[in-house]
């Protein structure tokens, strides 16, 4: 009779639902942001593809973890997933920054070419670290957000100029203005209280702060495409049956492509957006243009004076395209 059990309760098991995986993934930014509802399909395909097997539970506006914290929570297996801005981490190593190089790539074509150079370089770097890299899609370009028109680079002189990586510190200083760290959410509240006067941001965020009540020009001045991109800690994945991680492996990919057709179509909505509240969008003026450019060359000059020989690789794959 014992035996007879045994055989039953192996048979129950073995015809049992492997049970169901739910992970939290914390983001930087709100639902109203492409990057997010791009994330939130991804995870509604995962749980498609695997028939709920993994349930990807999106966390957004840095609700579950602050952004500067996301990368080191799915490294430190708090959570098995997330995402953030790549270019945070460039004070690591400057391979992860160089797509916010100014005017390195400034064309979404360009930056398409400098990813390719770069991302075996970043899926290297964060295999050191237990994580690998799932999908990364780039911001629209940076443009120039202040309270009046902006004609030369002295123009930016002295302003408090909101930063959201070390590379963007280096060129509000060349600019002569003062670097002031603010996270996405917190730009209408940095603005009207005067903790800053001035920012380069995609016009997503721009749209999506309502920048037209705080600044009234925004100049496309296209200085450079940045990316976000969303990594998994490498032993969460490999747990995961192999069904289910190729289930995941082909969502990212999927991702990746639809959030890069996302921004495009992103930074044209939003510009307009922008347009219809009033702000003033402006070309900008050749001498503008040539000042920008002049702080972009020395600040590549500077980038590959401390860049690694594996960051260094980057651009002269990139060049070679």
């Amino acid at each position: 009779m014992k035996l007879k059990h045994g055989i039953f309760a192996a048979a129950m098991a073995l015809a049992a639902p492997v049970a169901a995986e739910t992970w939290d993934m914390p983001t930087p930014y709100g639902d109203a942001t492409f990057h997010t509802q791009n994330i939130q399909q991804f995870a509604a395909d995962v749980a498609a593809a695997t028939d709920g097997a993994l349930e990807i539970k999106v966390h957004s506006a840095g609700s579950l973890f602050p952004h500067a914290e996301i990368k080191n929570a799915v490294r430190n297996q708090q959570v098995p997933i997330g995402e953030f801005f790549l270019s945070r981490l460039s004070n690591e190593d400057p391979a992860f920054g160089v797509d916010s190089l100014p005017f390195l790539a400034t064309s979404y074509e360009d930056a398409a070419r400098l990813w390719n150079a770069q991302k075996p370089v970043v899926t290297a770097l964060l295999e050191k670290q237990g994580l690998m890299p799932l999908f990364s899609v780039p911001w629209p370009a940076q443009g120039l957000y202040t309270k009046g028109a902006v004609n030369s680079v002295d123009d930016l002189s002295g302003l408090r100029f909101r930063a959201y990586n070390a590379t963007l510190e280096e060129f509000a200083r060349l600019a002569g203005a003062a670097p002031v760290q603010v996270e996405a959410p917190d730009i209408p509240q940095a603005f009207s209280t005067g903790q800053v006067e001035a920012m380069i941001t995609s016009p997503s965020t721009g749209a999506n702060s309502k920048a037209w009540d705080f600044v009234s020009h925004y100049t496309p001045i296209n200085a450079w495409i940045p990316k976000n991109i969303v990594v998994v800690n490498k032993r969460a994945f490999d747990r995961l049956p192999s069904e289910v991680r190729d289930a995941v492996l082909k969502a990212a990919a999927e991702a990746e492509k639809r959030g890069w057709e996302m921004s495009k179509a992103e930074a044209e909505a939003k510009t307009k957006i922008m347009a219809d509240n009033g702000m003033v969008i402006s070309e900008p003026s050749p001498e503008l243009v040539a000042g920008l450019q002049e702080i972009g060359a020395r600040m590549l000059e500077g980038w590959k004076a401390k860049a690694s020989p594996e960051a260094l690789s980057i651009l002269e794959s990139y060049g070679a395209q």
